[in-house]
């Protein structure tokens, strides 16, 4: 049946829709759990046991969930990874077109980079229209401590880890970098002024995709003009945080 040439869900709709529904409820309960029995799944989704135990034998036959090796719970199955990796998205892809934006807006460098194995490696880049601008290499590696992307993905770690990895750039104290997290933490966006590299200072705001990876957008400007760009490249970067959380999933 059709209302103004659209579908009147019946109830078999409506039916499909809420096991579904319910199926992901149980999934998400799953994550992070290296085994839950039904009673608990059945707790944490607030559903009937009985409906649960229908639910996980469903999601056992397709290998999305499986029983832990003793047998007395359940956990998420290695079909769910497949799923994943077939859906990882390109990060580069994703936030190109924000890129585009910010640097039409500022009419500076945008940088996007990610943190890898304790460096900011430098994945895309919009030029500035300034004739006078930043500019890097993209595969270039930067250090954590002393620039704006660096910092703006330190802060998005735990203390322990940051320090970590901090102490393995070399830094004979921690401290100092340590306070302008906690900045960092508080404005939601990381400053490097002529700290890096001499002439050179940028604004840096990070992010966490769903696979845990962290990156960082930045805005590198030549100090000459970064005083009157600051504020500027500071607002249109506060903006980002909306679209990057809608496209990431967060």
């Amino acid at each position: 049946m059709t209302r103004s040439g659209l579908k009147v869900p019946d109830q078999s709709d409506r039916t499909g829709v809420q096991v579904i529904a319910r199926a992901a409820a149980v999934l998400r309960a799953l994550k992070g759990s290296s085994g839950m029995s039904l009673g608990q799944i059945a707790s944490r989704v607030e559903l009937p046991r009985s409906t649960v135990q229908r639910i996980v034998g469903a999601l056992q036959a397709e290998r999305l969930v499986i029983a832990t090796s003793g047998g007395a719970g359940i956990r998420l199955g290695p079909e769910l990874h497949a799923l994943s990796e077939a859906a990882r998205f390109n990060v580069v892809d994703l936030m190109r077109p924000m890129l585009l934006r910010l640097s039409a807006q500022t009419e500076e460098t945008v940088d996007l980079s990610v943190l890898r194995d304790g460096k900011m490696v430098f994945i895309d880049q919009v030029p500035g229209s300034h004739r006078l601008r930043a500019i890097s290499a993209v595969g270039e590696v930067f250090p954590l401590a002393t620039t704006a992307n660096g910092r703006a993905c330190l802060s998005l770690l735990g203390d322990e880890e940051a320090m970590r990895l901090l102490k393995a750039e070399g830094l004979a104290s921690t401290d100092g970098v340590m306070a302008k997290l906690a900045d960092v933490r508080r404005l939601g966006l990381a400053f490097d002024e002529d700290e890096h590299t001499p002439g050179i200072s940028a604004v840096g705001l990070g992010f966490i995709d769903p696979r845990g990876d962290t990156y960082a957008v930045s805005v590198p400007v030549p100090t000459s003009r970064f005083a009157q760009q600051r504020d500027r490249v500071s607002a249109a970067l506060r903006l980002l945080r909306e679209p990057i959380n809608e496209i990431i999933g967060r």
